[in-house]
């Protein structure tokens, strides 16, 4: 594949429902440009995008691909994504590398969820986008129907390219100058028609829509001409806003600037290793070359550097500005970051992954693999950074957590094929807190004589609840009833203590302890004696102060469609939620806020998008501890019993 430079270049990424035809597309586009000699079929296996096995095994995209494709002496870079709303990330990732995103839209679905999603995400990252209406050969399709779904849905923007006249209108909207003509003469020139269009794209207002069938090849070519016509070229948006140290600065796409790479994927390949796909953003780069990275502040050396279709690699002897590339065995690198020269140190903006709402514990089901888990696991986080690994030091359960059961489960089946780890889910543990409603005054008392030097250790201690959220400790001693040598191990003692509570051995918050009193031995206190009676005296004293468990409350913003709130705002009190207000969104959305205990939202990533034809979306923040109720703690508690007995 020949090097291109900015003005021949077009960045798209193919977006769309999952089964929309994206991939077929794909297929079609390179049968008509001569790069292969029949279509490819996703259920055959035999595709250019989908390479990967476990593609292949499940029929549908789960990476994010490079295929590009040559038509007309022009580069069209495509960033084929998956369809599914788990690889969500997959999409932001792809928004990052381009200039404009297709919309494949399938003729005889219409609107779907998916559509609505990847309108979305475009609008949210400011890029032009086109509709593509595809699988036109269908049965009782109606194209016709398809454009007006699409104009109600999305609004006057939406426009097919026929009809000059209500373009004409909408163009004339873009521009002052344009809108001044438009009123004087009452039609453009094909320059002043074709600027406005171009302009209306770029800025969101004009969205055209194209139609094409896959299977038959019939408009594809068209398709791609309407790509190299309007799309914005590389070199030709605005620069990119970068900081270098603390300072802003401005980074235009030009081939005669400074090296400057930004990475947005990661790929484990079985084979070549980790692959990293690069946009360059300034500059040129060849292989050999030295660049550095601010983020892990190391330098890297461009060692393989190559065009991906796909599977396939091309050579690349050198990159210009604007294209996309593959990088190969990047040591220091990680996707969202950026390579630069030193002397030049520029980052870009990293991406911004959606934050994980369903978490799932899992445990190894070998013996002793748990380092080797860890170590495929944080391997495939460089590979989808949606995705995230965390242990939990209270429950001390390793947690996966991502956008879907869809997601979490393709990352732990990459992890039995790719690293040879089996792990299994595992009920989810709640880090329950135990704390005291009440006051005690109590003693501890530590006597041991057994020979030789002896132990005591006597304390008088008071305890209440606090406002702090650990152990508050003071002392009020007076006379010398506890040497002042011996203070802090008591205090160390109920530190201790406040780490597994008597109720169900959860961590300990809130709680109040004032030393006032005890008593010593000349010969056999010591500091350990002194412990031991302030855990003695913790252990009676939490007792008698009215101790009761807590649970972790979540902070939920949770947006739904309005045709939604409803079936949403019944859905909270079944889950111990509580309502706490509404804020209504452009578009006929609004943002409920919500709090609920954790315990009752481990699936609710799932059962929201079941009640809102997945439509709704959430985040969830830890908000407080409260505490829980008298039924279900006394469960907790005898489970807790339970299992100490069988220890």
């Amino acid at each position: 594949m020949k090097g291109y430079t900015g003005e021949t270049i077009r960045n798209i990424a193919l977006l769309g429902h999952g089964g929309c035809g994206k991939t077929t597309f794909l297929e079609a586009a390179l049968l008509a440009t001569g790069v292969i000699s029949r279509l490819g079929k996703v259920e055959d296996g035999n595709t250019v995008s989908d390479y990967d096995k476990m593609e292949i095994e499940k029929g549908y995209s789960i990476n994010t691909t490079m295929v590009p494709v040559e038509f007309n002496k022009i580069k069209i870079n495509f960033v084929d994504t998956p369809g599914f709303f788990d690889f969500a990330g997959e999409v932001q990732s792809a928004l990052r590398a381009v200039e404009a995103a297709a919309i494949l839209v399938d003729a005889s679905s219409g609107v779907q969820v998916g559509t609505e999603k990847a309108w979305e995400a475009t609008k949210n990252a400011g890029t032009p986008k086109f509709f593509v209406i595809t699988k036109t050969d269908k049965e009782n399709v109606n194209v016709e129907k398809t454009i007006e779904d699409l104009k109600a849905k999305f609004g006057t923007s939406v426009v097919t390219l026929d009809d000059r006249d209500s373009l004409s209108e909408a163009i004339a909207e873009t521009d002052e100058e344009l809108m001044d003509i438009y009123f004087d003469k009452g039609e453009f020139t094909d320059e002043e028609f074709n600027r406005g269009l171009s302009k209306g794209i770029a800025q969101g207002d004009i969205v055209p829509v194209f139609t094409c069938c896959s299977m038959t090849g019939e408009g594809v070519k068209e398709v791609l001409q309407h790509f190299i016509d309007l799309v914005p070229t590389p070199t030709s948006v605005a620069p990119l806003k970068a900081t270098r140290g603390s300072e802003e600065v401005e980074l235009p796409v030009d081939e005669s600037g400074k090296p400057v790479v930004f990475v947005f994927k990661t790929l484990a390949d079985a084979f070549l290793g980790k692959i990293s796909l690069a946009k360059v953003i300034s500059g040129k780069i060849t292989p050999g070359m030295e660049l550095y990275n601010p983020t892990s502040e190391k330098a890297e050396k461009l060692g393989s550097v190559f065009f991906l279709r796909g599977k396939t690699q091309g050579e690349a002897p050198s990159v210009s500005a604007g294209d996309i590339v593959a990088l190969g065995k990047l040591q220091f690198t990680k996707t969202g970051d950026t390579l630069s020269e030193k002397n030049n140190g520029v980052m870009l903006p990293r991406i911004a992954f959606p934050q994980p709402t369903l978490f799932q514990a899992i445990e190894v089901k070998e013996k002793g693999a748990d380092e080797k888990m860890a170590t495929g696991l944080q391997k495939l986080m460089e590979e989808d950074p949606s995705f995230v690994l965390s242990r939990n030091t209270e429950t001390h359960q390793t947690l996966v957590g991502g956008q879907g059961e869809i997601q979490l489960g393709i990352v732990l089946s990459k992890l039995k094929d790719k690293y040879g780890v089996n792990v299994e889910i595992v009920p989810q543990k709640i880090a329950y807190r135990e704390t005291i409603k009440g006051q005690s005054d109590v003693q501890g008392k530590h006597k041991k004589q057994s020979g030789g030097a002896g132990q005591y250790g006597d304390v008088h201690i008071r305890f209440s609840p606090s406002q702090q959220e650990g152990l508050e400790f003071s002392e009020e001693l007076f006379g010398g009833s506890v040497p002042k040598q011996y203070v802090p191990a008591v205090e160390k003692g109920l530190l201790e203590c406040m780490e597994k509570g008597p109720l169900a051995g959860c961590k300990c918050q809130n709680i109040k302890a004032v030393l006032y009193d005890g008593s010593y031995h000349d010969v056999d206190s010591n500091e350990v004696s002194f412990k031991i009676a302030a855990s003695l005296a913790f252990k009676k004293g939490i007792v008698e102060a009215k101790p009761c468990l807590l649970e972790p409350i979540m902070k939920l913003d949770i947006k739904v469609p309005d045709d939604f709130v409803g079936a949403v705002m019944g859905d909270l009190p079944t889950r111990r939620g509580i309502v706490l207000g509404m804020d209504p969104l452009p578009g006929g959305w609004q943002m409920l806020h919500a709090t609920a205990p954790q315990a009752e939202l481990f699936t609710y990533a799932i059962n929201l998008r079941s009640m809102t034809q997945a439509r709704g979306s959430f985040t969830m923040n830890f908000e407080r501890y409260d505490e829980v109720p008298a039924d279900k703690a006394q469960k907790i508690i005898d489970a807790y019993k339970a299992s100490q007995e069988e220890a």
